[in-house]
């Protein structure tokens, strides 16, 4: 599978007081992260397969005719475009929920909300959302951002970057109104956001940097950004290069630490500390993180 970008091979080392901001308040009774977890492959096409430790793994779709594609955030449905169509893969049947999706875009993949009942998906700079089940179709909205939509665990905020890396938007789901994010000057990837939608995960690029085809990334070296502020937030991990950083719904961070065997975990609490670390299986070391169950 093809990277988008990959940035300096540098992790980001720094104190863990310093970065105490880049998580959302969590719960003092915050459950073990088991590991569960769904990755992509590209092997003539994307092989889409879900981890769950101790049972190990199970393919969820092969995906010959797409680019374009989100995993739900229970780990149990693919939404992907293909033939101008939007479809939702469950359970081994699919379903077309919307038709006249551009597909000839690469960056332009769908996302999943909270609940895993609902598709956002882009058509040019509007923003449409469609049941699983393809009804209650409806446009929330437009925005400069419509590649790689990351959903905020509240279920508020899409946030994506603009097709022409210039810069990363927010959109807000209550008032359909988008704004492009502070201290974000180009990106290519978008990978998470914080509940409450202040924190936003991305791929920075510098000037020099290639802007990629749109696909999915390996790895890349993640920035935190907040957004009303547009300060850039350090990770507080060692151990490894940082390739990847998810937000979970109680506002910890999992940062995806490269391995030279198998990658590696840290889970971060609010305080900025690691709370939990795991390995991943090293199958899984050369995949793209889709989704940390």
């Amino acid at each position: 599978m093809r990277s988008v970008s990959l940035l300096g091979a540098a992790a980001l080392l720094i104190a863990a007081p310093q970065a105490a901001a880049a998580t959302a308040p969590a719960t003092a009774t915050a459950r073990a992260v088991t590991g569960a977890a769904v990755y992509a492959h590209y092997d003539g096409g994307y092989r889409i397969d879900r981890h769950h430790p101790p049972s190990g793994w199970k393919a969820l779709a092969r995906l010959k005719d797409s680019v374009q594609f989100a995993v739900s955030p229970d780990g149990r449905k693919v939404a992907y475009v293909a033939g101008s169509a939007l479809r939702v893969r469950a359970d081994g049947k699919v379903r077309t929920v919307a038709r006249g999706v551009p597909g000839d875009v690469p960056c332009l993949t769908p996302a999943w909300s909270p609940d895993s009942r609902r598709v956002a998906y882009a058509d040019g700079t509007r923003v449409r959302v469609v049941g699983a089940d393809g009804r209650g179709a409806r446009v929330v909205g437009r925005t400069g951002g419509p590649c790689h939509l990351a959903w905020s665990p509240d279920g508020r905020y899409l946030a994506g970057y603009a097709g022409t890396t210039r810069g990363v938007h927010r959109l807000d789901l209550r008032t359909g109104k988008s704004v492009k994010v502070k201290g974000v000057g180009l990106a290519n990837h978008v990978q998470s956001l914080s509940p409450g939608g202040r924190y936003v995960v991305v791929n920075a690029l510098r000037p020099d940097d290639p802007g990629g085809d749109g696909s999915w990334p390996v790895w890349f070296t993640p920035t935190v950004v907040d957004t009303v502020t547009g300060r850039r937030v350090p990770i507080p991990v060692r151990g490894g290069r940082v390739i990847g950083a998810f937000y979970l719904a109680d506002g910890r961070l999992v940062a995806r630490l490269q391995g030279r065997t198998a990658n590696r975990w840290a889970v971060l609490d609010a305080k900025g500390r690691v709370s939990q670390w795991l390995t991943e299986p090293a199958s899984a070391r050369e995949r793209s993180l889709l989704q940390v169950l």
